[in-house]
């Protein structure tokens, strides 16, 4: 039995938006980290491994950027860790992403649970959590506090997780997706052993051929870039200080003022 995680190489979350001469928004020289949430799927799927003896498979959809996003999944205590890009997959957007994790899922075989972070903070979105359990026809489950139990040979899980009213039990049969909140554990820091361990790695790389993928598949539905718009209207305004000799007639002329110009 597998469990799965997607992770991702993110700038540091103190890292500073620029907007380059062409306009286009950039994260400037900002230090690559595993992406913020992952640390807790990460853990997570560490937890369960330990727990319950099943295999675990850190996977990223990207360049080779984010060899460091799996290295730290390795160095935590990931069992395996495999890169999925080629030039097809350039600027795909969420549904995209989705397709090439199913068929990375598939050709993987055997998992019973695919678990995300939060979400990317790069992109501030977990679309692709539900597109992908869709893609594979199985249960998603959002917002992840506790994992309360989970059965791989009987196939279920039983989760809390945050609602709007407070917390929500469920169970559910297994393969499942789900994405989880940072109370769902305490991270893990990489052991030396597992330091080593992943500086030594080989990351391998899966393209879309590899996953029996067509170009439209791999790609993205619409190609995604972020535009900063550049000469703006200047903003303009005017600002008038009311005198009086005390509050109450500050006051007053406050409200003659708004009275005047129709606010009130």
């Amino acid at each position: 039995m597998n469990i799965v995680v997607f992770t991702k190489s993110t700038p540091d979350t103190a890292a500073k938006v620029e907007v380059d001469g062409g306009g286009k928004v950039t994260w400037g020289n900002a230090q690559l980290v595993l992406n913020p949430w992952d640390e807790y799927s990460v853990t997570e799927s560490v937890l369960l491994k330990d727990a319950h003896k099943v295999n675990t498979t850190a996977f990223a959809i990207g360049d080779e950027i984010h060899n460091d996003a799996l290295k730290q999944a390795l160095a935590i205590g990931m069992d395996n860790a495999i890169r999925i890009w080629d030039a097809g997959m350039s600027g795909q957007d969420s549904l995209g992403f989705a397709k090439s994790a199913a068929a990375a899922v598939k050709k993987l075989g055997d998992v019973g649970l695919v678990i995300f972070g939060k979400e990317f903070v790069d992109v501030g979105t977990d679309a692709q959590v539900y597109q992908l359990a869709r893609l594979l026809g199985c249960t998603a489950i959002g917002a992840v506090s506790k994992i309360v139990a989970v059965d791989f040979n009987a196939k279920t899980i039983k989760v809390e997780r945050m609602v709007e009213e407070g917390k929500q039990t469920l169970t559910a049969p297994l393969p499942a997706v789900i994405s989880v909140l940072k109370d769902i554990n305490e991270p893990k820091s990489p052991s030396f052993i597992g330091i080593r361990k992943a500086s030594k790695a080989v990351i391998p790389v899966w393209s879309s051929a590899d996953l029996g993928l067509g170009e439209a598949a791999s790609g993205a539905a619409a190609k995604v870039s972020t535009v900063a718009y550049r000469n703006l209207p200047v903003r303009a305004g005017q600002v008038e200080i009311i005198e009086g000799g005390s509050e109450r007639e500050r006051a007053e002329k406050l409200v003659n003022k708004l009275l005047e110009e129709k606010v009130i």
